[in-house]
């Protein structure tokens, strides 16, 4: 075999060399004679073509010498008529250039035979078949190898013929008598220029012939070594054994052959270490491979135990979560309902702090809850619609009791560019706000938090928004602000104990933040605050969200601004010149009196219950103001006296709590204007009567004291009540009684929640009750499965009174549709697309549906056409609807076809499912009319 393969290598190095042989001797011949052979040519052309040149000058030169005299001759014989003359010299003519004149005729004025030299035959085709005015000057006609000449004849004055004899005299020719036509013989000219081709093409093939002679001696004394060299080489290329050579050749092919000689030794001395060592790495890698091998078996063993670990981690923590809240749930629910109840002031402080002490350990764990999920990438980012200016007012209002509480000054400033309609995670942007506020509340005793947010930057349909939360807190130091995004760190021991928390607010808000793609960072000095910001990508939403406020129409008005603190009182200057608003401002209750009291009148009054929380204060100042202002409006912060501004309701036009956005101090303003007579005052001392539905509703849970609680919070609500301590129990009495509404606990002892529905499911009157899970668990793989087991909902404990409302207006009160597939139009789908607002979402769908002839007229088109790219538009478009509107079906077509355009498919290979999305649609619009018809009967 050996001996083969180096047969095989020999026999390959062989032809290798000869095809590298024959590659050097064709270049080089290529090279040595293709230029000759150019040059050659081009002299020969130039030569040839040079001769033939002359050779015609000549012809012609003689031609003229000929006619031109004979043509004045002519000229005396035809002004006299004189026949025998002019055939005399015609005669002479053609014995004296005998072999070159063939023939000679003379024409006169009409166009007629004069007199010609041969016989009349020849005659028709010498005359000049034109008309003889055109005929001034003399006239070449090559026919084949001759060549008629005619030359025009001219009558000759007196004067002019005396000047025949005289050389070199220019005459003026006079009246046209006639023309002269001869036939000259061109075959030896035609043969000289045979003559100078065959001469050309003989040098160029003798240079060819010479030069072919020594390029074939230059190969040969060349091409020997060189092919010895090359098949040296590819020896050394190939492995095969290698001789090296000992021939002596001539200069630089002497020393070219010394340097592949050390080269060929070089390697074969290379190779031969290197066999050596390869041999050696082999053994060692074989070794390798197999600890590597017992590695993998270990890692597989501990990748197995890794998850098996994360696998008790989660149940742990869904366990934690349920045995946490399910207490919790009870000492929250009965703490609110207690604080209903007629109390003693110091009894009603004591409920008070319990329910403030349970929430901050819900919030615990909460915090490690969602540190766990954003641990383990379980995050989920939604892409929804929302109103970000909206938004920050409900989240704001909500964590701002805190701030009021403490006595600290809280602003919100959005830039007038900062766009409000977009699309993107609403919840987890309220928890990063709530976080980054709840700390800067937390650590500020004294002053000012702000809120601002600005537009970064702007591309097509995508922003990103810098949010920025400062505050007059206590700062953090520098050596402690590296340890500021650590999991379970705060800046100092003694913070956790003086504030309290866990230490991961921070740590969950940047994982948040780095989650939606986008930054955070901070700046902080001790004893002077901190200033925390982060940056969020976002998409423009193409729905407006809300009611457009025509800010215009504030435009020129005026208005009265009493506000004593700094920040607040520059935020609403900066809103005021903004909107084009000519306002005063008064920092103090003498300056405020004082410019009531003077000539000026305002369309508006402000006024901060910031030291006027007294009824008589504010009621003074607003007889003052009366006459001379036309709307007034207090900013009221929520823990100052409910009953005094209460009962200033009637008398203002509006009470703004404080902190708000532009957009809610704008709609104020303008909606305010709408009203007639101010509202009559709530007497809050007139107990509110709780409107309940008639409803049924089962509530299942196995803890009594969470029973009790849903039970107490449900009779709030609705008119009729069952409880049932365990599944069993809630399956026998679903058998029986039909209820509107079930709340099923999952985790029970002898039957669970998912167990007792799917029996109820099938054997129970209630098979298309709703059944809204009410459980401790927070971990969305939980949720994910309660929700994929056939219950509809899901309430998380601890259980408030207005998330039960919630739940109950949601899914007992919502609108039911039964005429079509819920994924041709999902309407739950369609409402949380739309922030769960329901005129937003029949908004979409109505828009959706006023596209829908056109977008199946330019579908049909664009097949029709086989125009890819048109296609490739209108599906993207329709897809970019889809997504807004709960179409499913449609949406997840507009996808597939997307996708496979931009592969490359034609819309002629995509037909079938094109034709489907057709079909689609067609129903999809058959149900967005029975949608909104079905909504606007139940509407009105």
């Amino acid at each position: 075999m050996q001996d083969f393969n180096n047969g095989f290598q020999t026999s390959k190095t062989k032809i290798d060399s000869d095809a590298s042989k024959s590659n050097l001797r064709v270049w080089v011949l290529l090279l040595a004679l293709i230029p000759t052979l150019v040059m050659g040519i081009v002299l020969a052309t130039i030569f040839t073509v040079n001769k033939t040149y002359d050779e015609d000058s000549q012809v012609k030169d003689r031609i003229k010498r000929i006619t031109d005299p004979v043509a004045l001759s002519l000229a005396i014989s035809i002004s006299n008529n004189q026949r025998d003359e002019a055939k005399r010299l015609l005669t002479n003519l053609q014995l004296n250039e005998r072999g070159f004149v063939r023939s000679i005729s003379v024409f006169d004025d009409q166009n007629q035979l004069f007199v010609t030299s041969h016989f009349q035959g020849e005659v028709d085709g010498m005359r000049y078949e034109n008309s003889l005015i055109t005929l001034t000057k003399q006239e070449l006609q090559y026919i084949g190898n001759d060549i008629l000449v005619r030359a025009p004849i001219f009558k000759l004055s007196d004067d002019e013929r005396s000047k025949l004899d005289q050389p070199h005299s220019k005459f003026k020719p006079g009246p046209m008598l006639g023309y002269i036509s001869i036939i000259f013989d061109n075959e030896k000219a035609t043969e000289g220029h045979h003559t100078s081709i065959i001469l050309a093409f003989i040098v160029v093939l003798c240079g060819v012939q010479i030069n072919l002679l020594f390029t074939i001696r230059l190969v040969r004394y060349f091409t020997g070594p060189i092919s010895e060299i090359t098949s040296l080489i590819t020896h050394v290329r190939y492995g095969t054994n290698v001789s090296l050579i000992d021939k002596s050749y001539i200069s630089e092919l002497d020393t070219m052959k010394e340097g592949i000689n050390y080269l060929a030794h070089s390697v074969q001395h290379y190779r031969t270490e290197t066999d050596e060592s390869v041999q050696q790495a082999t053994g060692d890698l074989l070794k390798t491979l197999e600890q590597i091998e017992i590695q993998n078996v270990e890692l597989d063993m501990a990748k197995k135990r890794a998850q098996e670990a994360s696998r008790t981690k989660s149940e742990f923590l869904a366990n934690m979560s349920h045995e946490l809240r399910t207490p919790l749930n009870g000492v929250i629910g009965f703490s609110k309902q207690l604080a209903k109840t007629p109390l003693h002031s110091s009894q009603l402080e004591y409920i008070q702090t319990i329910e403030r002490s349970a929430n901050n350990l819900l919030s615990i764990i909460n915090d490690i809850l969602d540190f766990s999920k954003l641990e383990a990438g379980k995050m989920v980012i939604e892409n929804i619609p929302f109103g970000l200016r909206d938004c920050l007012d409900e989240t704001l209002a909500i964590i701002s009791t805190s701030a009021h509480e403490k006595g600290l000054e809280i602003v919100v400033d959005v830039e007038a560019d900062v766009p409000d309609n977009v699309n993107g995670d609403s919840m987890h942007l309220n928890q990063i706000i709530t976080n980054l506020v709840g700390n800067a509340i937390k650590f500020t005793d004294a002053g000012s938090i702000s809120v601002k947010v600005s537009l970064e930057s702007s591309h097509l349909n995508k922003v990103i928004l810098r949010f920025e939360v400062q505050d007059t807190g206590i700062g953090i130091r520098k050596e402690h602000q590296k340890n500021l995004f650590q999991a379970f760190t705060q800046a100092e021991s003694s913070i956790s104990r003086r504030f309290g928390g866990t230490g991961l607010g921070l740590i969950i808000t940047q994982r948040l933040v780095s989650s939606l793609n986008g930054e955070i960072s901070f700046s902080s000095k001790e004893g002077f605050g901190s200033k925390f910001w982060f940056t969020m990508p976002l998409e423009l939403c193409q729905f407006k969200l809300g009611d457009s406020i025509p800010i215009k129409s504030l435009s020129n008005k005026s208005i009265l601004i009493y506000e004593t603190r700094t920040l607040s009182s520059n935020m609403l200057a900066k809103k005021m010149r903004l909107w084009n608003i000519h306002y005063r401002m008064a920092t103090s209750l003498d300056d405020l009196k004082a410019k009531l009291a003077s000539s000026l009148s305002f369309d508006y009054l402000i006024l901060s219950c910031n030291g006027l929380c007294h009824e008589k204060e504010v009621s003074a100042i607003l007889d003052i103001a009366q006459p001379k202002v036309g709307r007034v409006f207090l900013l009221h912060d929520c823990h100052q006296n409910e009953q005094d501004i209460e009962k200033l309701r009637g008398s203002v036009d509006g009470i703004i709590s404080t902190p708000f956005t532009d957009l809610a101090l704008a709609r104020q303003l303008l909606y305010s204007q709408n009203t007639e007579q101010p509202a009559e005052p709530i007497d809050i001392k007139q107990p509110i009567v709780n409107d309940r539905k008639s409803l049924t509703v089962l509530a299942v849970d196995d803890n009594p004291a969470n029973l009790m609680l849903i039970k107490t919070l449900l009779e709030e609500l609705v008119t009729n009540v069952v409880t049932a301590a365990s599944g069993a129990d809630a399956v026998k009495i679903s058998q029986s009684q039909r209820f509107d509404l079930i709340l099923m606990d999952i985790q029970m002892p002898d039957i669970d929640g998912i167990a007792a529905t799917q029996l109820i499911r099938e054997k129970s009157v209630n098979r298309n009750t709703p059944v809204i899970a009410v459980t401790a668990h927070a971990i969305d793989e939980e949720k994910q499965k309660i929700l994929s087991s056939g219950i509809e909902g899901h309430l998380p404990k601890p259980i408030d009174d207005k998330a039960l409302s919630n739940v109950i207006d949601k899914w007992v009160v919502r609108p039911k549709f039964t005429h079509f597939d819920v994924h041709t139009l999902n309407w739950e789908l369609c409402l949380t697309q739309a922030s769960q607002k329901q005129e937003l979402a029949i908004e979409m769908l109505k828009m959706l549906l006023d596209t829908m002839p056109e977008t199946t007229q330019l579908i049909d088109e664009a097949l029709e056409s086989r125009n890819n790219e048109a296609m490739l538009a209108i599906i993207h478009k329709l897809h970019g609807a889809c997504c807004y509107c709960g179409v499913p079906t449609t949406q997840k077509l507009c996808q597939q076809i997307e996708s496979s355009l931009k592969q490359g498919h034609t819309a002629e290979m995509l037909e079938p499912e094109i034709l489907e999305l057709l079909d689609e649609l067609t129903k999809v619009e058959s149900a967005i009319k029975q949608v909104i018809s079905q909504l606007s009967s139940e509407i009105s």
